[in-house]
């Protein structure tokens, strides 16, 4: 492949996502594009080189062509890997793991960041939800007479906070360590994307309608107190995301997160508010308790100044608020299938599946969970999705091992083993695997526990259908109903759209990576709140207000 044209793709891909920088290193050669993508690859090149001049064996060689690169170990042909490799870099702005502060170094950092400490009181942390709750109800009263531009200048400030660099790897690593769940690079990535991506108040479009009658204007408004409910799975990447929508359409918001995310959840929540005041917001515009609970999130729901509830997590929590008697955001889980046919772009598809199935230890719920592919391209997909960093276990006995470990006497999810990764879920099974398998691979049945549940870490079933239709009917089935996310790879158009049809998902990608959905490598906005049960889809700040007209009689009509 070759350099221009490796440039060119991350080029795309950092185009979508926002994070490319405007001016091009000074070193960088003149026919190549601007950017961090031409940057990438001039680095990835004299990193080549420096091998070669130590004797040792670099990971591309020139070909053949010698304008072209082929993987040195394999030969094989760098169209996917070496542009993987260059996107993985590009989207963690070249933030790997290692580099990010180790754990004891980060809890001194924070207590300096937060000064009195991130599970104190103040800073919008209170001790009890009542009393979170009225302060925020008396924030959301002096923030009806703030300017637009104000709620603009607000909004940007949280993404600044989100966005400083220390911060930002700060909250990843600190979300990875207190959960025990995910990576921290790739919620690098997340966190990035909610606080760059999320619409603000650029969402609130005011339509008009002029006549002999005078004007009507319709216009977003603010529900007033919002309780919202954040998962254990993307709890600051939710804050983020959900602070910067209801803030952009007027609210204040309090925060009922989940237990086993509220070191780092407070942390950002003070820092955010620390931020605010600063830029001469109401005092407590965001606010949260400072023991989360059950019992709090109760009384947050039943609290009669929250006027409306909106729920990230699992079926269970969401079918509660929507039993509220409030509006009520839900959403719940999903079990998104990826169906491939024998029309596919194989080797770009098995590229795809690994990265979204792989990404942030599959705890995104709008990760690949289970593969229906058609029977007669089913072994060449294997093979090339374990060139992309899958292990296929087809050994019974460790297939029933890894079963026993990964679901409970129930049937249900190991609650240890949700986002693991795959080399931690092997070693578990008594199985070796380099630090670079990302995902595991099992063949199973329609009707295996791995294919129904939805498992949130990278086992990823494989499962064989005669034909495309019989894979689409599968994968509709397997779904479950959510209608949350639903992925296939094929240039069949015809059978694209029966799937779309069929399947009713929130989120449809076709040809690319889960994660393009939410607007990583693919286009429109992202969102860490993806309401399938009450309908609103890939929620933004207009999702968080009222629609109100404003009437003008026989004026203001110069037509």
């Amino acid at each position: 492949m070759k350099d221009a044209e490796i440039t060119n793709t991350v080029d795309r891909v950092l185009a979508g996502f926002g994070s490319a920088p405007a001016t091009p290193q000074a070193a960088q050669p003149a026919e190549t594009s601007s950017g961090l993508a031409a940057e990438l690859v001039a680095d990835l090149l004299a990193g080549i080189q420096d091998d070669a001049a130590k004797g040792a064996t670099p990971d591309y060689v020139p070909g053949s062509k010698r304008c072209c690169w082929t993987k040195a170990k394999t030969g094989d042909d760098t169209t996917d890997t070496m542009v993987s490799d260059l996107v993985v870099r590009a989207l963690s702005q070249k933030l790997d793991p290692q580099e990010l502060p180790a754990a004891e170094t980060v809890a001194e950092d924070i207590e300096a960041l937060s000064e009195t400490g991130f599970t104190a009181l103040g800073d919008g942390v209170f001790d009890t939800m009542t009393a979170a709750v009225e302060a925020a109800h008396a924030a959301q009263q002096q923030y009806l007479f703030c300017s637009m531009e104000a709620r603009r200048n607000f909004v940007d400030g949280i993404r600044a906070v989100a966005l400083d660099p220390a911060i930002l790897n700060r909250i990843s690593r600190m979300a990875a360590d207190e959960t025990g769940m995910g990576n921290a690079a790739h919620k690098v990535i997340k966190n990035r994307l909610a606080a760059e991506k999320s619409p603000g108040v650029e969402d609130l479009s005011t339509g008009a309608q002029s006549g002999d009658g005078g004007l009507t204007l319709v216009e977003y408004s603010p529900f007033g107190v919002i309780g919202a409910i954040t998962p254990t799975t993307n709890p600051t990447e939710t804050i983020i995301c959900n602070a910067i929508g209801m803030l952009a359409a007027g609210n204040s918001v309090v925060f009922s997160v989940h237990p086993r995310a509220a070191r780092v959840s407070l942390l950002l929540i003070k820092l955010l508010n620390r931020k605010l005041a600063a830029l001469g917001a109401p005092e407590n515009l965001i606010v949260t308790v400072q023991k989360p609970s059950i019992e709090n999130t109760n009384a947050m729901m039943s609290h009669p100044l929250v006027r409306m509830l909106v729920a990230t997590g699992g079926p269970g929590i969401v079918k509660t608020v929507m039993s509220s008697g409030k509006k009520a955001i839900g959403a719940g889980a999903g079990n998104p299938p990826v169906v491939v046919d024998e029309t596919a772009d194989l080797d770009k598809a098995a590229q795809d599946i690994i990265n979204g199935c792989g990404f942030d230890n599959n705890l995104p719920c709008i990760a690949e969970k289970e593969l229906i592919v058609v029977d007669q391209v089913a072994d060449y997909l294997i093979k090339q999705m374990q060139k992309c960093g899958a292990m296929l276990i087809s050994d019974p006995a460790v297939i029933a091992r890894l079963e026993e470990r990964v679901l409970n006497e129930n049937g249900g999810l190991a609650t240890d083993c949700v986002g693991k990764s795959a080399v931690h879920l092997l070693r578990e099974v008594g199985i070796s695997a380099g630090d670079d398998t990302k995902v595991i691979l099992v063949e199973t049945g329609k009707d295996h526990p791995f294919a129904v549940e939805e498992l949130m870490m990278p086992i990823l079933p494989v499962v064989r259908a005669a034909n495309v239709d019989e894979a689409i009917d599968l994968a509709v089935a397997l779904e479950g109903g959510n209608r949350h996310t639903a992925m296939m790879h094929s240039t069949n158009v015809r059978k694209l759209t029966r799937m779309a049809k069929l399947i009713q998902t929130t989120i449809f990608v076709k040809n690319g990576p889960s994660y393009a959905g939410i607007g990583v490598g693919g286009e429109g906005f992202g969102t860490f709140t993806i309401a399938g049960p009450t309908g609103e889809g890939l929620t933004s700040a207009r999702s968080f207000a009222r629609k109100r007209r404003c009437v003008m009689v026989e004026a203001l009509n110069v037509r």
